[in-house]
């Protein structure tokens, strides 16, 4: 079928009011080529499984059952297919596709008006078709635009079922019943605001339009519009983070989407400094080999192959050509079934894409970008992949309500397509129903959003804010310099109300080292105060460890726990040693084919744990996942200083290794006239030091004397070669 025969076919069945009017314009362009690659496999691929599910013929389960379970995901899968199937009527013209989603609507109209509470209710924004209002929020978000593409091709008795008592009283339980939900500031809204004001652009009923927009009183304060603005901040960084962000790019853009057709006098996607396109690159930028930055309650297996993305790219594509967008869709390897997603499928067929230029990045949080920040600093790969260099990130951002961790000043570092330095993310099976249903596992509270399951400083055992969620949400970190120059990317951020009588300050570096093919990571975390605390570091890691460079003592025959509680009873001790100096200070570890060396400076009486996730865990719930632990009591504050390293190639198939060994000989840190002075020694004798001033006048000029060598440098922070280092 050429393309021109496609458009044909859509405008037979009648002009989706949800494309962008740019696009529908194509509808009229002679294009006798076939459909383009992309666009034919989703075709293909769509019309494979509305026809499987269609020969099972119409399921309408009563509902009962909690995610995962028969009748949740029966209902899910209807929404889904009823979508396609609306997709491949408009394509096609066969009626058969049109009959499928007629006769499904009839079916829930109805069901509908016989529904009270969900019985297997997550919680108090209790659904009717599903356990939790948001799953029926994306029910209505699906169908209502698979009604659209055949509403006016069916009986007048039809539409009138299917209007009045299927999608008005979904929209009245969205937005009446459901109405703590339909006015939060939150995800869950953005879902149920894009249902309720698409439901009423199908309907031809503005007050459903405007509720959604300004909220149920209509003022503004409240609704989609108000969520553009409180939800992302100037950056299009989302408060939950990459994993919910991903989540609410489909409700953002759809309705979006949906707005620029029906009302283009609102330039919907211009609103706030175009903070929905930007918001869509973000939400990419935030990832690495594909996969998110699993910061909160993320699920690790979520990346940018997903069905949000593939709709959200199509429409960013539509209204932007940002050619970029197409290479993304080509290692997607997916697009959508609307004239975007034609769109974006002839324009990769014609060469059109470009590489996405992923690259370092300051992206500030909170609506007014007032609260912290997340840094990004990338290098690209020997080869030049700027998916798969190296991605180093320090999150000083805010809680990020509900769904954030106690995680001030934490960091992950990612390298050689791998995640290294770890973050866990959440601790749920999703629709799994054998574990808790799919919903947060208990371990997600006593472990994952724990301080101590995090890369970042825990006092005294406590959480940030002692786990007080609301306390939390009240206090963010500040993010003091973020800097690129040649040969370094620095990030500095600070909080002073994480813990009681503590103020923490953390650098962190990408620091490019002679002699060394790749950057170092340099870490230095200061903590001031003027009790004595005991202070643990922990840096968790994948990888199996190689070499360690100090004596230990190693517990083979039990194996104790470190602690009782906020995190430290899930923790099982491996060994303990006391390293003297950064000569024995290290470990070493594989993963895949590269080495990875930690080295610190230690503390006068600090003591080093070898540790692993999952004790007291009766259930399995946790993964088994290893994490080194600085751990120092000391009055008056204290510093710590690691580097890590990567180095070497390990050729299994080749059985030949090389570098396995670390390359540094020594790391030093000094403190002089508030200035930090760290100093990175070589084997082979090249040095650099990295000088930090904290003053953020790029302008400043400072000099110290180490030893008897003075350091001069500009603003926040410099590297200093060693004289006649090349």
């Amino acid at each position: 079928m050429s393309v021109r025969s496609i458009y044909a076919a859509v405008l037979l069945a009648g002009s989706s009011i949800f494309a962008p009017a740019e696009v529908a314009q194509a509808q009229n362009v002679e294009a006798p080529s076939p459909m383009p690659a992309l666009f034919a496999s989703e075709f293909e691929m769509s019309r494979d499984l509305v026809d499987e599910v269609m020969a099972d013929g119409i399921i309408v389960p009563v509902p009962k059952d909690p995610g995962g379970g028969y009748t949740h995901e029966q209902h899910k899968l209807n929404f889904r297919v009823m979508y396609l199937a609306g997709d491949l009527y408009r394509i096609t013209g066969d009626e058969k596709y049109r009959d499928f989603v007629r006769d499904m609507l009839v079916e829930y109209a109805e069901m509908y008006p016989t529904l009270g509470d969900h019985p297997a209710r997550a919680n108090q924004n209790v659904g009717r078709l599903f356990w939790q209002v948001l799953n029926d929020a994306m029910w209505l978000v699906h169908s209502i635009q698979a009604y659209e593409s055949i509403r006016d091709t069916i009986t007048d008795e039809q539409r009138d079922l299917i209007d009045n008592q299927l999608f008005r009283k979904a929209a009245h339980f969205m937005s009446v019943d459901s109405k703590r939900t339909f006015n939060l500031i939150h995800n869950h809204a953005t879902w149920a605001t894009a249902g309720v004001g698409m439901t009423g652009y199908v309907l031809g009923d503005q007050h459903l339009v405007d509720i959604a927009l300004k909220g149920s009183d209509k003022t503004g304060e409240t609704g989609f519009l108000r969520q553009t603005e409180l939800l992302f901040s100037p950056d299009g960084y989302y408060a939950e983070g990459p994993y919910y962000q991903r989540f609410a790019l489909l409700p953002f853009m759809v309705f979006a989407n949906a707005i620029n057709a029906n009302e283009p006098e609102r330039e919907i996607f211009q609103h706030r400094d175009g903070i929905l396109l930007k918001a869509l690159r973000t939400t990419i930028e935030l990832s690495y080999a594909g996969q998110f930055f699993p910061f909160n309650d993320a699920l690790k297996e979520k990346g940018l192959k997903t069905a949000e993305l593939y709709e959200g790219i199509a429409v960013a594509y539509a209204e932007t050509r940002d050619p970029g967008l197409l290479s993304i869709a080509e290692w997607q390897g997916r697009t959508v079934l609307s004239e975007a997603g034609m769109l974006v499928a002839s324009d990769l067929a014609a060469g059109k894409a470009k590489p996405f230029p992923f690259k370092s990045m300051l992206l500030r949080d909170g609506p007014e970008g007032k609260q912290g920040a997340v840094a990004i600093m990338r290098t690209p790969s020997p080869d030049g992949e700027s998916m798969h260099g190296q991605a180093l990130v320090t999150k000083n951002s805010s809680q990020g309500m509900g769904h954030g961790h106690f995680d001030k000043l934490s960091w992950q570092f990612y390298d050689n397509g791998y995640e290294v330095v770890t973050d866990y993310g959440a601790a749920r099976f999703l629709n799994i129903e054998a574990k808790e249903g799919g919903r947060y596992l208990p371990e997600n509270e006593s472990w994952a959003k724990q301080t101590i399951a995090h890369n970042t400083l825990v006092v005294d055992e406590q959480s940030n804010f002692n786990g007080d969620v609301e306390l939390a949400s009240a206090h963010a970190p500040t993010q003091d310099a973020y800097v690129q120059r040649e040969g370094l990317q620095l990030s500095s951020g600070s909080i002073d109300t994480a813990f009681a009588d503590v103020a923490m300050t953390r650098t962190m570096a990408l620091v490019e080292m002679p002699g060394s093919e790749h950057p170092v990571v340099v870490d230095l975390l200061r903590a001031a105060s003027d009790g004595e605390h005991q202070y643990d570091l922990p840096l968790h890691y994948m990888g199996q460890i190689m070499r360690v460079g100090f004596e230990l003592e190693s517990f083979t025959d039990t194996r104790p726990v470190l602690g009782k509680d906020n995190g430290y009873q899930h923790i099982w001790v491996d060994a303990q040693g006391a390293p003297t100096s950064s000569g024995n200070a290290f470990i070493t570890w594989l993963l895949d084919d590269r080495f990875y060396t930690a080295r610190w400076v230690p503390q006068e009486g600090a003591e080093a744990i070898l540790a692993e996730s999952g004790a007291n865990d009766a259930s399995f719930n946790l993964r088994r996942e290893p994490m080194l632990l600085q751990r120092v009591r000391i009055a008056g504050g204290t510093s710590f200083v690691t580097l890590l390293e990567p180095h070497g190639k390990f050729d299994g198939s080749a059985e030949r290794t090389t570098l396995s060994d670390s390359l540094v000989a020594s790391v030093n840190h000094d403190r002089v006239d508030g200035a930090d002075i760290i100093t990175i020694t070589m084997k082979n004798g090249a040095r650099r030091t990295l000088a930090i001033s904290h003053n953020p006048d790029d302008a400043a000029s400072h000099s110290v004397i180490v030893d008897e060598t003075e350091y001069r440098w500009t603003g926040f922070a410099a590297v200093i070669g060693a004289e006649g280092d090349k």
